[in-house]
């Protein structure tokens, strides 16, 4: 079986809460082009297509697999697609409910469900297990550690004399603040026994395969989980590294399939980043000057919280900001949501805004400004229909912001055109 084939798409039935009033032809071909996205970035699909291409033969030797973060479970399969029986040993830490029965069958699996976004007592045990299946190794096994975003709440080591209190309280500042994930890693490595590189350390120079999924500005292994597989500065290191997914692969896939559908289509050149309220400006904006019908942006917004703050994440928080902007506009569209299937505290990977969002939420009774500045944009968003859940996803490059602008009968069409082509394919 191929990697592409072992690669599962979330259940459609439950993709979108959708108010019966509102148009889903435009909804349905903007999850669609998320799909398309997810699909590229497969942490399953990836792994395996990684090995395949770099021929990683094991010539007979076991392989011991450490997967960590949002994507483990499927990264691990991946890995047992290409090397079967050859791995000895699969250690698999991620978030609650991110372990599927499939990854729970595997020969030799040990698995965590750990915290995310705020580690508690279980990101510390499952750091010392870590520690521990490194200096388990035996000499005649290969160790291979497949990260992903999240990695950094999930697994934790602390310096000495620093307490579960402290690192929830950096979490949780630098979360309310809306400080920069780059940033955020870099002191969360600070406070650890395991991170900046310290890990790859307690390999002490033994070889070793590390693949990465990544959710950082400029795909650096240093700064992914905070730098769980990274490198330390006067060790010797000899770990291979490869990115094998990122934001810009899902961009691209998005566009490709944009361009499946016979419509035209633009990814923006550079990652973005900062507030999602002056963000959704940028978008809506480009939105409406841009020629192409199908805009495209990867990255990670911030949002600085109030006290108090209400339920939401940074892409329902800069959907319905979008939504202000683009009110009344009949053609216009917007999805915003999270690659791993979630968004801040939610259920939910983000939203689905149009032309009538802000309407549809007025007459629920509710005031769209004031949600925004409570950070309460998920009852906002679920009075309008406008929400998207897909669970687990498999994967975690950030951010997706897809924005459309066509009519409705336009993108019915393009749906259509693009049935009809595989359906002569078959």
């Amino acid at each position: 079986m191929s990697a592409a084939e072992n690669s599962k798409s979330f259940d459609e039935d439950s993709r979108l809460k959708v108010n019966a009033s509102a148009d889903d032809s435009r909804r349905r071909l903007l999850l669609d082009l998320f799909q398309a996205g997810l699909t590229r970035v497969d942490g399953r699909r990836c792994v395996a297509d990684a090995l395949y291409d770099h021929s990683r033969l094991t010539g007979g030797r076991k392989v011991w697999v450490a997967a960590v973060g949002k994507a483990a479970a499927s990264m691990a399969l991946g890995a047992h697609d290409v090397l079967g029986a050859s791995i000895g040993r699969v250690l698999v830490i991620t978030k609650d409910d991110h372990i599927t029965p499939e990854v729970s069958r595997l020969p030799g699996i040990e698995l965590y469900e750990s915290a995310h976004p705020i580690p508690d007592e279980r990101s510390l045990a499952a750091g010392k297990r870590l520690l521990q299946w490194v200096d388990e190794l035996p000499p005649e096994a290969d160790p291979m550690f497949l990260i992903s975003g999240g990695a950094s709440s999930l697994v934790e080591v602390l310096e000495d004399g620093l307490t579960l209190q402290d690192l929830e309280k950096l979490n949780a500042g630098g979360l309310a603040q809306g400080v920069a994930i780059g940033e955020l890693n870099a002191r969360r490595s600070n406070l650890s026994r395991i991170k900046g590189g310290r890990l790859t350390a307690r390999l002490h120079g033994r070889p070793a395969h590390a693949m990465f999924i990544s959710d950082v500005p400029g795909d650096d292994p240093d700064v992914i989980g905070s730098g769980l597989l990274g490198q330390l500065k006067g060790t010797v290191d000899s770990v291979r590294r490869d990115i094998v997914a990122s934001v810009r692969d899902a961009m691209e896939a998005v566009r490709l399939a944009a361009g499946e559908r016979g419509l035209g289509a633009t990814a923006a050149v550079r990652r973005f980043d900062g507030d999602a309220v002056r963000l959704a400006t940028r978008f809506a904006h480009e939105l409406c000057l841009n020629e192409a019908q199908v805009c495209v942006w990867g990255g990670e917004s911030t949002v600085q919280l109030p006290p108090n703050p209400g339920r939401g994440g940074r892409n329902q928080h800069l959907a319905l900001a979008v939504a202000k902007l683009i009110c009344g506009q009949p053609k216009l569209a917007l999805l915003a949501a999270g690659t791993d299937g979630t968004d801040g505290p939610t259920e939910d990977a983000g939203a689905i805004v149009d032309g009538e969002t802000f309407s549809r939420i007025s007459l629920a009774g509710l005031d769209a400004d004031e949600c925004l500045a409570r950070a309460d944009a998920n009852p906002a968003l679920a009075a309008s229909g406008d929400l998207i859940h897909t669970g687990p996803t498999g994967t975690n490059v950030g951010d997706l912001v897809i924005g459309l602008n066509v009519s409705p009968e336009t993108a019915h069409a393009a749906i259509q055109r693009y049935r009809r082509a595989q359906e002569r394919a078959l």
